[in-house]
C-alpha cells in the first residue's frame, strides 16, 4: 500500500446526509466489463463514503458480482477507473486489492477448516518467529498469532469464541463468519467488502454477523455489503446502492425509502425519478 495515502478520518453521525459534503474512501467511474456480447458492467459507479455501510442490491444479471470483483481486484474492467482516497489505483490481483487495504469476506468464507482459528486469521500474512528460528527455519510465531488473534476477536466483541488454537471445523456457521469478518477487518485499514454474509445462517447467527457488521463500521471501516435480504439491508445500511442492467440506477436512503419501492427499483417496475426527493441519499456523483 502506498504509504503517502491519506487516511480518511471516522464519521461519527451515520446518517447519510453527513457525507455529502466528504471526500469517497472508495469510488468508480464508469466502468465497463465486456464477456463477448455479454456487457456484464455498462458504465458502473459507486461511491463508499467513510463511517458508513453501504448495500449494494439487484437482481440476478444486474452487475453486482462483477462491480464487487473489479472493486477486489478479481476481474479487470476494460473501461472505467477506481480510486481509492481520492487517487486512482490498479487492482489487478485480489492480492493488490489486500495491499491497497480492501479486504473481502466472500459468500464462501475461504476459511481452513482444519487450521485453528489463529491461523485462519493470518492465513497468507503468518508473522515468523524472531532470530534465526524465522529467517532460517521459517518457524512460525505461533504464541505472536494466537494473542493477536485474541485481540482482534476481543476488539469485534466477538465472545463465542474463546480459544484462538480452537480448529474451525468445530465452529458453527456463524462463528466460521465471525472469524473471516474478524480477519478482513484486523487487515482491512480502508474498505471491508462483505459478499452475502447472512446467505446460509439461521435467524440467531444471521443477528450476531449483523452486530458484527455494525461493529466494524463502529470501529472505523466503512463496508459494502451486498446482499439480497432486504430486512436485513434496510435493518443496517446507512445508503443502499440500487444496480440494474450493469449500472447504478440509484442510491437511496433507507430512512426515508420503502422496502417495496427499493425492489420495484431494482426490478424495473418503478423509475427512480418517480420517488420523492427525500428518497435518494446524497452523496451519489451523477
Amino acid at each position: 500500500m502506498n504509504p503517502t495515502t491519506p487516511v480518511e478520518d471516522t464519521v461519527s453521525d451515520q446518517s447519510p446526509h453527513a457525507l455529502s459534503d466528504r471526500e469517497p474512501v472508495l469510488q468508480a467511474r464508469g466502468l465497463v466489463k465486456r464477456y463477448g456480447r455479454v456487457t456484464a458492467l455498462a458504465g458502473a459507479d459507486l461511491e463508499l463514503y467513510p463511517g458508513e455501510i453501504l448495500a449494494v442490491i439487484g437482481d440476478n444479471g444486474a452487475g453486482k458480482s462483477s462491480l464487487i470483483k473489479a472493486l477486489s481486484g478479481a476481474l479487470t474492467p476494460d473501461e472505467g477507473e477506481i480510486l481509492l482516497d481520492g487517487l486512482p489505483v490498479r487492482l489487478r490481483t485480489p492480492i493488490a486489492a489486500r495491499d491497497a487495504g480492501i479486504e473481502t469476506v466472500h459468500q464462501s468464507l475461504a476459511v481452513s477448516p482444519s487450521l485453528d482459528i489463529a491461523t485462519n486469521l493470518f492465513l497468507g500474512r503468518e508473522p515468523l518467529r524472531p532470530g534465526l528460528l524465522g529467517s532460517v527455519f521459517r518457524m512460525l510465531d505461533r504464541p505472536r498469532m494466537r494473542a493477536e488473534a485474541a485481540r482482534h476477536l476481543d476488539a469485534l466483541g466477538i465472545m463465542t469464541i474463546q480459544n484462538p488454537g480452537q480448529a474451525v471445523e468445530t465452529l458453527s456457521g456463524g462463528q466460521r463468519q465471525a472469524v473471516a469478518v474478524a480477519r478482513a477487518a484486523a487487515f482491512g485499514d480502508k474498505v471491508v467488502i462483505m459478499d452475502e454474509p447472512t446467505a446460509a445462517l439461521g435467524v440467531r447467527e444471521s443477528r450476531a454477523v449483523l452486530d458484527l457488521i455494525l461493529r466494524v463500521r463502529d470501529n472505523g471501516l466503512p463496508v459494502i455489503l451486498i446482499s439480497h435480504n432486504m430486512p436485513h439491508v434496510f435493518e443496517i445500511a446507512d445508503r443502499v446502492h440500487v444496480q440494474r442492467l450493469g449500472r447504478r440506477v440509484a442510491v437511496l436512503d433507507p430512512r426515508a425509502c420503502s422496502m417495496t419501492d427499493a425492489v420495484a427499483v431494482m426490478t424495473g417496475a418503478l423509475d427512480p425519478v418517480e420517488l420523492p426527493e427525500e428518497a435518494h441519499a446524497p452523496g451519489a456523483v451523477w
